[in-house]
């Protein structure tokens, strides 16, 4: 079988998995799970061969025309270089280890037959992003993502919480892909076709007529698919959805797309120095900001929701910089972590049986009663943290080398500006990052909140998963040596300089945090929050003792508090965006709304209102006259006669009196 053959079916099958699924689901339920773990695995062997067929060397590329637009042609295409490559076999193991998690983690729940087909077909459209060739191909696979993640995100759409979470992300992100759609187009006008080495070719020869805006419009929508400043604040709200899908969410698909896109067509946005330092300052706030946001937060799941959009940050600020080999080394390690920590902080909730036990405030005894889930948050913390040698550390070492090599000015193609942006940023986001991810643990393992009711050992399909996860999560990086090809062909390791400047800053990041929380705990021990009476108490009784927490900013025992100090409630709430995007977007168009309403319904209707009223009137008088007795129509002929005659003489009168 052909290399082609193979890579069209990598996002075949889980798409055909995902139509089996919902055509099966009600019927014949037992084949939901096989359907639902299968295609992705094979999907993802499919890929493992596709990369060593490919094995980083010249592109594949095939096409064939998919149909006539008589203008610019759109073409069913692939484009594997070893980006994609490796991006595709992360996209599937990633997906195959959520599909056997979720087995164990929704084994309950009625709705799972349509929870997995969804994630089958979420995977399908990002490998569709991943392989196409054809920027109107990739767009379809981009779109099917954002209606997957809006049904997904809002999978327990009894609570408010999740359908406003689901519509949230829906809406930010769709603000992002209109100007994306307006960019995507305007870049085809200028290369003249929609192919991605049509638009490369075109960009290395000076084909294009407005790089800058080009890249700006297209960067709106990077922005908010990959949950960048200012359009991020769809992600942590996206938590309400089942933990599972967080986990693909954050590591593989939809987050990861914005960054793969700009990637692979980095030349693109390279070819304008004003974009490059545009999307540099996007990702030093985006790093800095969600930093100290995470630093802030009581959910479990919001720490690592703001974690990812600070590493996402770090890849951005890569491809700000000119280098894409970093920027997708990094998102390669970063997904193996991240989706450790997605599923380890699932088992912690699984655990106590109720998807509300998320904040830490209320932990109290999980290293002993989850220590698969211990242990491996345990490895993916210290990668989160590029603490060596695990594999954050070797990915946030290149995105640092990249930034110094660019602002020493030892790399053309981007402002020297640019590179000490990301620097900075990053030095500093590698202190902050360090400190929350200490606190996390302390918080989560180590913290005296009320133990919650144990519901047993986690289901095997679950603790395996995160022991698999667990082996990139350490070892990744130590790979980087063997894999120069598939990064543009330059080297990937650490310098001196860097590793001894973000090593140290996140040694002295979490160093501080751990000095704070010993003197808080001595000082003044955390409240014990409401204990459980019963150990078999059930999901109500836990979200009823809810009610009764205490305010996190409450809580003497959280070192981010003593850190941050006045920045503590800010941050905590976001910087206040929400509250900033309500006053500023949601309220007017609310006003406007409502303002037309009222026309619509106090003028525009009463005028039509008024019309069929008269209409009504008169045809009233008609059916009055119409009665249908002769005696009343000879009497009023007879009346009109007389009054005729009288109107006649009246009238000679007056012309004889003339």
């Amino acid at each position: 079988m052909t290399t082609t053959t193979l890579a069209a079916l990598v996002p075949v099958l889980p798409f055909l998995g995902s139509a089996a699924g919902l055509a099966l689901g009600r019927t014949a339920p037992g084949f939901v799970r096989p359907l639902a773990v299968l295609p992705a695995l094979a999907a993802t062997v499919l890929a493992v061969l596709v990369a060593v067929r490919q094995g980083g060397g010249r592109a594949l590329d095939a096409a064939t025309p998919l149909t006539p637009t008589g203008s610019v042609p759109i073409d069913l295409a692939l484009h594997i270089d070893g980006f994609a490559a490796l991006v595709a076999v992360l996209v599937g193991v990633v997906a195959t280890c959520v599909q056997i998690y979720s087995t164990g983690y929704l084994r309950d729940d009625p709705r799972y037959p349509s929870y997995a087909a969804l994630v089958s077909l979420f995977t399908a459209a990002m490998l569709l992003v991943v392989y196409s060739g054809d920027l109107m191909v990739l767009l379809v696979g981009w779109e099917v993502m954002g209606i997957c993640s809006y049904f997904l995100v809002g999978h327990y759409w009894e609570t408010p919480e999740a359908r406003a979470a689901s519509l949230k992300a829906f809406l930010v992100t769709k603000l992002g892909d209109v100007p994306f759609l307006i960019g995507l187009f305007a870049l085809a006008a200028d290369a003249g076709t929609f192919r991605i080495t049509g638009v490369l070719g075109a960009v290395a020869t000076g084909g294009l007529d407005h790089p800058t805006l080009i890249a700006l419009l297209l960067l709106a929508g990077v922005a908010g698919k990959s949950a960048q400043f200012p359009l991020h604040t769809w992600l942590p709200d996206a938590m309400a959805g089942p933990t599972p899908v967080s986990a693909l969410i954050h590591a593989a698909t939809m987050v990861a797309a914005g960054v793969y896109f700009t990637a692979r067509l980095l030349p693109v946005f390279a070819a304008s120095g004003a974009a490059l330092t545009v999307l540099a300052v996007m990702a030093a706030i985006t790093m800095v900001g969600s930093a100290l946001a995470a630093l802030a937060q009581d959910d479990i799941k919001r720490v690592l929701a703001y974690s990812t959009i600070g590493q996402l940050g770090y890849m951005a600020g890569a491809l700000a910089v000119g280098d894409r080999g970093a920027a997708v080394f990094h998102l390669l390690s970063h997904a193996a972590f991240k989706a450790l920590l997605f599923l380890a902080a699932g088992a912690v909730i699984h655990a106590a049986g109720t998807n509300s036990l998320t904040a830490m405030s209320r932990m109290s005894g999980l290293a002993k009663r989850v220590p698969d889930a211990y242990w491996t948050m345990t490895v993916a913390l210290l990668a989160l943290a590029a603490i060596p040698p695990f594999a954050g550390f070797f990915s946030k070492e290149a995105v640092l080398v990249a930034a110094e090599h660019t602002a020493l000015g030892d790399r053309t193609g981007a402002p020297a500006g640019a590179g000490w942006t990301v620097l900075v940023a990053g030095l500093l986001t590698a202190l902050l990052t360090a400190a929350y991810a200490l606190r996390l643990w302390l918080r989560a393992f180590r913290g005296r909140g009320t133990e919650a009711p144990d519901h047993g050992r986690q289901p095997l399909a679950m603790t395996t998963v995160l022991w698999v996860l667990a082996v990139p999560s350490l070892a990744f990086g130590l790979t980087v040596t063997y894999l120069d090809d598939w990064f543009d062909g330059h080297a990937l390791t650490p310098t001196l300089t860097t590793a001894v400047l973000g090593t140290g800053l996140a040694a002295a990041g979490a160093a501080i945090t751990y000095a704070v929380w010993r003197a808080l705990a001595a000082r003044a021990p955390a409240a014990r929050l409401p204990h459980v009476a019963h150990p078999e108490a059930d999901a109500g009784q836990v979200e009823a003792e809810a009610l009764h927490l205490p305010h996190p900013g409450e809580d003497p025992g959280d070192p981010g508090r003593a850190l941050l100090g006045p920045l503590y409630r800010p941050a905590a709430s976001g910087f206040h965006l929400d509250a900033l995007y309500r006053a500023a977007f949601v309220r007017p168009v609310t006003a406007a709304a409502s303002l037309v309403r009222f026309l619509d319904r106090e003028v525009v209707d009463t005028y039509v209102r008024g019309a069929g009223s008269t209409a009504k009137g008169l045809g009233w008088l008609v059916r009055r006259a119409q009665t249908g007795n002769v005696q009343t129509y000879l009497s009023a002929l007879l009346a009109g006669s007389v009054v005729l005659a009288i109107a006649a003489v009246a009238l000679a009168n007056a012309v004889a009196g003339a």
